[in-house]
């Protein structure tokens, strides 16, 4: 995280923004039911460490990663909340246990190796979470596979069951509604079937933020909380805070003529027979903005007016169309936030905004702003 002013670019987190959206999903929970946050892929692209210090601090009961390596960079930077590695694979076991993560566990191969790490190191009651397959067909344990999970559990002592979990495969689009309610009718019986066996009932979870807008009925012991967080609601006429705001500052402002040729690589920017006023700026596709938003393509926001792109997209830079415009170098250029927001790039390039605010790499440093 940076506090340096003058950051060729950077990427604004707004913290009212993340405590509004925090707040919203949270009224569509009883108080009893815990609340996890998907913090996985360096947070949707918002920066891991911050945001996850962010939802501590707001109350979240649970974070998530996909990998061991992300659960162990929170764990290092002071993260204390429990931490559920959703692709914990088989080989990082060791890791997982030292930096008290709990795994989760999609088969009875990935299991069995838990197992045998934790009797090597005399471990037992070590927390996991089971993960099962109601439809979505990806990663978890079928039906078929439940008996002889139960059997393994039945003799198990190294692992504590703290959670059974599935995931949603349609949850934002009421054409699929009926298959949602399979998924969650399949996963209620597999996990009575799991409850059964063990000294105690673990909690369940299998809301995503979409199921959590549309399905409360189902949020069951914990809902898990990913793209809402961020500011992208399922429900048509629901507005969510931004939370991020892609910022940049331009290095060079350029008057052009005809007579200077063309813009860029490939010479695909065109110079009217009027002239052009250019700015370039930071970023490139080596930022997450993608060569199909050149040439026109898509427009960012400098001092209150929608520029163009001109020409391709460049790894670390590109070149804007500020033609009319009062503008100076050092001035800044939102990329996305409110204007333009993730949603309208993601349109713009057949995708979705998770695509757009995943793309972000760690070289854009992370603020967070607290007003």
């Amino acid at each position: 995280m940076s506090n340096r002013e003058n950051d060729f670019s950077r990427l604004e987190l707004r913290l009212p923004a993340c405590l509004d959206n925090y707040r919203y999903f949270r009224s569509k929970l009883d108080r009893k039911t815990r609340l996890l946050v998907l913090v996985k892929a360096n947070a949707y692209g918002h920066g891991a460490v911050e945001f996850a210090w962010m939802m501590q601090n707001a109350g979240a009961d649970y974070l998530a990663v996909a990998l061991p390596v992300e659960g162990i960079e929170l764990r290092q930077a002071g993260i204390g909340l429990p931490i559920l590695v959703l692709t914990s694979g088989t080989d990082f076991f060791d890791e997982i246990i030292d930096n008290h993560l709990e795994p989760g566990i999609p088969n009875l191969f990935a299991l069995r190796a838990l197992d045998e790490v934790l009797r090597r190191r005399g471990i037992e009651q070590f927390p996991v979470h089971l993960k099962l397959d109601s439809g979505m067909h990806r990663l978890g344990f079928m039906s078929s596979e439940i008996p002889a999970l139960l059997d393994f559990l039945k003799e198990c002592r190294t692992v504590r069951v703290k959670s059974v979990y599935s995931h949603l495969a349609a949850a934002e689009d009421p054409a699929m509604d009926a298959f949602t309610l399979s998924q969650v009718d399949l996963f209620t019986r597999n996990a009575d079937r799991i409850s059964a066996v063990l000294p105690e009932p673990p909690m369940r979870h299998i809301l995503n933020s979409a199921g959590i807008e549309r399905f409360p009925q189902y949020q069951f012991d914990m809902v898990r909380l990913g793209i809402g967080i961020y500011g992208i609601s399922a429900l048509p006429g629901v507005h969510l805070s931004q939370v991020a705001s892609l910022k940049v500052k331009i290095l060079q402002i350029k008057e052009l003529s005809p007579e200077d040729g063309t813009i860029g690589y490939g010479r695909k920017g065109k110079i009217p027979p009027e002239g052009m006023r250019i700015a370039t700026i930071p970023v490139g596709y080596a930022d997450g903005i993608d060569r199909h938003l050149g040439c026109g393509r898509a427009s960012f926001l400098l001092n209150g007016a929608r520029v163009p792109t001109v020409g391709n997209i460049c790894m670390d830079m590109c070149m804007l169309d500020i033609t009319g415009v009062e503008a100076s170098v050092g001035d800044t250029v939102t990329i996305f936030g409110d204007d333009p927001t993730p949603t309208e790039l993601a349109d713009l390039l057949g995708t979705i905004p998770y695509e757009i605010m995943t793309s972000v790499p760690r070289r854009i440093e992370r603020v967070i702003l607290r007003h």
